[in-house]
């Protein structure tokens, strides 16, 4: 029981951090241009994940890169730096509570896209899933008119993008690791140099700034980095081996209501009231479209047609998109 307990204040910690990840890339971009945070980002990110292999190499002996990691993550690498294009240029240009609710349509995305990316996507979704992504949809359109009806502003559109290029990027993570032995360590070090390299070019005449940025500025960068992408990363994956796919999902999935508490309490932002029940219907929907994915995918039933379908319970089946996006996706 202690146990249980531990791992689920690890994994409601790391929903907490996510969800103040949002005001603190916000403010971060204030201070400086969007290529100096990503790339500052990244590479804090890199020196800790080296860091941590190296620890690991003298204390547990070297081990082994495979290809498949190398591969893998220099994939993921760049599509991971795409949604965090999105989702900084987005925070930076909208609220943080709104940014932290639009991304958590990944939750719903993700299933919708498994079919399309994935050629093992599975049966067919069943209709109330559907109603669901359409309550979604509904919230969305209240979040972003609460003062009447109007053109998606920029930052809101930009965090539509990016919660579809994050569901893409979650489908792509499980079918390219599936049956695959990498090490995440490794996997998230191959993303995190490749973002690193990605964003430098860009960031180059912005360096000044940054090396000159404030003790505050860096403290932001330094939580990005350390916090909301290595640690979340490592300890999500102890986490989620220590409980059910479920309880995982739940846990992680109050996300978007910590940006929102974030970006209210510490942001001084304000909801409107048409705002306040887009935000109510965006949690409800989400959570009503995961419970309905989690369900259709723990279903013994096998497709029509097919046979041997994999069957298993729920502890078995792998966590759903708020749990198995990667370092820094948030």
């Amino acid at each position: 029981m202690h146990v249980a307990r531990r791992t689920d204040a690890v994994l409601f910690l790391v929903a907490l951090v996510w969800g103040s990840s949002y005001l603190a890339a916000k403010t971060a971009t204030v201070a400086l241009p969007v290529p100096a945070v990503l790339f500052a980002r990244y590479a804090l990110s890199a020196l800790a994940c080296a860091a941590l292999v190296a620890v690991r190499c003298r204390t547990r002996g070297r081990a082994r890169w495979t290809r498949a990691e190398v591969r893998v993550g220099s994939l993921l690498g760049v599509t991971q730096a795409a949604v965090l294009v999105l989702e900084t240029y987005g925070v930076a240009h909208t609220s943080a509570a709104n940014a932290g609710l639009i991304i958590s349509l990944t939750i719903v995305l993700t299933p919708l896209l498994t079919p399309l990316l994935d050629r093992a996507g599975g049966r067919r979704l069943p209709g109330t899933f559907f109603l669901a992504a359409g309550v979604c949809v509904v919230a969305v359109g209240l979040l972003t008119s609460s003062t009447g009806l109007h053109a998606l502003r920029t930052g809101d559109a930009l965090m539509l993008a990016a919660a579809l290029v994050r569901a893409g990027h979650v489908v792509l993570v499980g079918r390219l690791t599936a049956r695959r032995a990498v090490d995440p360590l490794h996997l998230t070090t191959v993303q995190t140099v490749v973002g690193s390299a990605l964003f430098l070019p860009l960031a180059a005449v912005h360096l000044p700034d940054l090396v000159h940025s404030g003790v505050t500025t860096w403290a932001q960068l330094a939580y990005l980095a350390l916090f909301c992408s290595v640690f979340a990363f490592l300890a999500q994956t102890w986490a989620v081996q220590r409980t059910s796919a479920s309880r995982a999902s739940l846990l992680l999935g109050t996300e978007p209501i910590w940006a929102v508490a974030m970006g209210i309490g510490l942001g001084g932002e304000r909801l409107t009231p048409w705002a306040a029940l887009g935000a109510l219907l965006m949690v409800a929907g989400t959570y009503w479209g995961q419970n309905i994915e989690r369900a259709h995918r723990t279903d013994p039933t096998p497709p029509t047609g097919t046979a041997g379908a994999r069957t298993g319970g729920e502890d078995d089946a792998p966590v759903s998109a708020a749990a198995t996006a990667t370092a820094t996706d948030t």
